[in-house]
């Protein structure tokens, strides 16, 4: 999909407002039109889109200080589109897993589901991502409602298929584990009894 650069954005925004402002004034309002109809055209597309399709690719190519910045130029996350709206929340959950702030990436991950997110891939990376913070939380139940929601849509992406089987078989290993534990602790507690 085609961006141009967020500055260039602004520094056009700027150029054909003002400039068909003052072709306004000197020539009259149809020699101005078009730069403004275009100036304008930006505007609301900065405004209702922000910087979310950028800010994605930084995130992509792993760039998380840029990326937490040029969200940071988005004028009103409550204005955007409803999509650009959860993917804005997506992106802020991801990258506050990325600082280790795991109460506000949920806050942030919450908010990106109840949006609704256009696709089953986005659902479940939303889904994936809440698991592992309740799993890092220790809050195995939360983990696995989430994680099994996840697993009940249809993924397409082959990355995301492999993570949803990397956490099942952390799930598995963990279950193991306890289960291990129970039996060792149930035979040591057995010896102690009978000393």
């Amino acid at each position: 999909m085609f961006t141009i650069n967020i500055y260039l954005r602004f520094a056009l925004i700027g150029v054909l407002l003002i400039g068909g402002t003052l072709l306004a004034f000197l020539y009259g309002f149809w020699y101005a039109f078009p730069f403004l109809l275009i100036g304008i055209l930006l505007l609301v597309g900065y405004i209702f889109l922000g910087t979310v399709q950028s800010a994605a690719q930084m995130v992509q190519e792993m760039k998380f200080v840029e990326a937490e910045k040029r969200l940071g130029l988005t004028f009103k996350y409550n204005w955007l589109y409803k999509t650009n709206r959860a993917f804005y929340c997506m992106i802020m959950g991801t990258l506050a897993m990325q600082n280790k702030k795991n109460d506000e990436a949920e806050e942030w991950l919450e908010k990106a589901q109840k949006i609704e997110l256009p696709s089953d891939n986005e659902k479940a990376m939303v889904l994936l991502q809440l698991a592992n913070i309740h799993a890092n939380k220790g809050k195995w139940n939360n983990a696995k409602v989430h994680f099994r929601n996840a697993k009940k849509l249809k993924v397409t992406e082959p990355e995301l298929k492999n993570q949803i089987k990397q956490f099942e078989k952390a799930l598995t290993n963990r279950g193991q584990m306890k289960h291990q534990r129970t039996m060792r602790g149930g035979r040591g507690g057995g010896r102690i009894k009978r000393m």
